[in-house]
């Protein structure tokens, strides 16, 4: 996931473009020469995606420098001055559509740095406003103390990266197949298509079945917890391929043993054992969002706790309609197939992020249904 920001410390906002999806004749690494020899068209950009107004009227942008910041990637940083500020209103009304109408599932955030009025000194790590594609239009408050919007903010992050995380959905996804079921402790077996898979009977009481998922999926939160908070803090940084390729692992792993599990009764420690690698997964988003400074404690409780937020909601919608239908043929069909679908997409994305290779099933999907595949 990219981001970019409005920096507001004095009036003056700062604007950070991934300058490669552009389309300008820009070189890998950042290069000052390359960077001015595009800043009219960069200029005319921001200036079509950004217009900021308040009880003022417009404010226009005068553009006043330039520079590259190395961070995750090399990324430009464009400074400009708002215009027609005879004193610091009360809100900016911001119209921002950079980039995120560009990328699929892009971010943009307006971040304060500091604003007398309101008495926020430092407060660069949490964002104030977070925009998503379709969400162009939003009011900024100048006079609110940011700490809780912030905070609130990075809930409404977390459950956007859950929801949106197809990783993390198929994981829970194979998690939920099996909550309705207790598998048989004899060693039959049935088959469906000559797929043998472990006997198994449906659960009787809702609630603890419920339960039961609810608790497997909150350790879940909290070993993606912990290593969310190590990566954020620089303690331990595992490789992002490395990561990537043992999350599509966990998925396959969590599908097979809904066929021939292993640790029956326990399916937490899967969840525990692979979230540690989830959090990694997730680690790489707050990085990317420069998730620092004083704020690191809430923003990184903000985010895990909409984490949670986003999975429960996923549970709440599927497993009513699992334990519906657990005593039907269709539960057999929909636990082997699906399993069966689910480690053929994790090893599809296991071969790619593992040996970097752009296989071209995902090209072919997306161009006849216009779903993505990665």
């Amino acid at each position: 996931m990219l981001s970019n920001y409005l920096n507001i410390s004095n009036l003056c906002l700062f604007f950070i473009v991934y300058y490669e999806f552009f389309g300008l004749n820009l070189r890998q690494e950042g290069d000052m020469i390359d960077v001015r020899a595009n800043l009219p068209a960069i200029h005319k950009y921001i200036n079509e995606n950004l217009t900021i107004q308040s009880t003022n009227g417009s404010h226009d942008l005068t553009f006043i420098g330039e520079d590259i910041l190395s961070w995750v990637t090399d990324v430009v940083i464009i400074k400009f001055r708002l215009e027609n500020i005879q004193e610091v209103p009360d809100f900016l009304d911001i119209s921002n559509s950079l980039i995120i109408e560009k990328i699929e599932n892009h971010e943009s955030w307006v971040l304060i740095e500091y604003n007398w009025k309101a008495g926020i000194i430092g407060n660069e790590s949490l964002p104030s406003l977070i925009y998503y594609p379709g969400d162009a239009a939003q009011r900024l408050s100048l006079t609110d103390a940011s700490v809780l919007k912030g905070f609130t903010a990075m809930i409404g992050m977390g459950m956007h990266h859950i929801w949106t995380g197809f990783d993390h959905v198929l994981f829970l996804v194979a998690l939920l197949l099996p909550s309705v079921i207790i598998f048989s402790d004899s060693k039959n077996r049935s088959r469906l298509w000559g797929i043998p898979y472990k006997s198994f009977q449906p659960v009787d009481k809702f609630k603890l079945a419920f339960v039961y998922i609810l608790k497997v999926v909150t350790l879940f939160t909290i070993a993606h917890t912990v290593t969310l908070g190590l990566a954020a803090l620089d303690v331990i940084v595992l490789p992002s391929r490395l990561v990537e390729s043992v999350i599509a692992v966990s998925i396959a792993l969590a599908a097979a043993h809904n066929i021939r599990p292993v640790f029956i009764g326990k399916e937490w420690m899967i969840a525990f054992g692979f979230g540690l690698f989830h959090g990694f997964g997730f680690a790489s988003i707050l990085k990317e969002s420069a998730m620092r400074g004083e704020f690191l404690e809430l923003t990184l409780f903000g985010f895990n706790l909409g984490v949670e937020v986003g999975q429960v909601a996923i549970i709440c919608l599927l497993f009513p309609m699992l334990y519906f239908i657990r005593n039907l043929k269709l539960y057999t069909g929909l636990l082997v197939t699906g399993s069966v679908v689910l480690m053929m997409i994790s090893s599809y994305w296991f071969i790619e992020r593992a040996f970097e290779v752009d296989l071209p099933l995902g090209r072919i999907v997306y161009q006849f249904t216009g779903f993505k595949i990665e």
